[in-house]
């Protein structure tokens, strides 16, 4: 099996959703002449990030799947012959919204979607406000290029998420994600909350023996309430193999398209030297299902 060459995204939005699309198709098209067989998108990408603040009005940004977003992004991809991970706040139905990732196929068509299942709710970060977690589990989307697990931002720090992605057969792990830094925090803070977020994924590749694609905006956007400062988005999209090993890794501050080669035979090498799934306790977990141990 040859390498398999992925694009990674890493964009700044604006509020002109018109415009952050333009970008990102500009980019797409840039992964794939570079050979991309796999490109993927940060996190509500079409947008700003609107979860700073409580803003009913803010579920206008809202869409259904498939829609107008959907079906853009699924006619490039068939243009184009790869496969491709786009991000949306979907409308469900009136009153009811999730945080979806999209998986379209080469041919154009939906390979299928994942709902966010762990929704944050953090100063800066307000997420439970708009949505509902997510209700289709913790399953694979079959495609051409693989069996992709896909997981958004706030699960990249569950362990849970990714082995339960793993146990269904997930050849990789991608987290479209949107984090960043409060302008108040001092370096050494910024520091260890950047090295804490790629220390837990690399984590994830390690005890699940898989790469790990996480793909992050960039850039400073404005809180519209004047409670924070804002979120300056750290960018630092990377790609970890299945041992942790940093395969690739974009910029903390420019707007990037990175491109990696991941070899996808190298996870059943290192499951076989290290058979973590063939000595998982199983029998001995059940308190796992507790949400604390009194």
């Amino acid at each position: 099996m040859k390498p398999l060459k992925i694009g990674l995204v890493q964009q700044s939005c604006v509020k002109n959703t018109t415009e952050n699309i333009k970008k990102s198709c500009q980019k797409i098209c840039q992964a794939a002449a570079q050979g991309a067989e796999l490109v993927v998108l940060p996190e509500l990408h079409s947008s700003h990030y609107f979860c700073q603040t409580e803003d009913i009005t803010n579920f206008n940004l809202a869409e259904r799947i498939p829609g107008k977003t959907t079906q853009r992004f699924s006619e490039l991809a068939k243009k184009l012959g790869i496969v491709l991970v786009i991000s949306l706040f979907e409308k469900r139905a009136a009153g009811l919204y999730h945080n979806t990732a999209i998986v379209l196929e080469k041919d154009g068509s939906i390979a299928g979607t994942y709902r966010k299942m762990h929704v944050p709710d953090d100063p800066g970060y307000h997420e439970k406000f708009y949505f509902t977690p997510g209700d289709l589990g913790f399953n694979p989307i079959n495609t051409s290029v693989g069996k992709l697990g896909i997981l958004i931002c706030w699960d990249q720090w569950y362990p849970e998420a990714a082995r339960m992605m793993a146990l269904a057969g997930a050849e990789i792990i991608i987290y479209p994600t949107a984090i960043g830094y409060d302008p108040r925090d001092d370096v050494l803070e910024q520091q260890r909350q950047l090295s804490a977020w790629m220390t837990v994924q690399q984590g994830h590749a390690i005890a699940n023996g898989l790469p790990i694609i996480s793909v992050n905006r960039i850039g400073f956007e404005t809180d519209p309430s004047q409670t924070t400062p804002g979120i300056d988005f750290w960018g630092s999209s990377f790609v970890a193999g299945p041992q942790g090993e940093i395969l690739g890794q974009a910029s903390a501050k420019e707007e990037e398209l990175l491109s990696v080669d991941i070899d996808l035979n190298q996870s059943e090498k290192v499951r076989q030297i290290w058979p973590f799934f063939r000595d998982r306790r199983i029998d001995q977990y059940q308190e796992l299902l507790k949400r604390f141990r009194d």
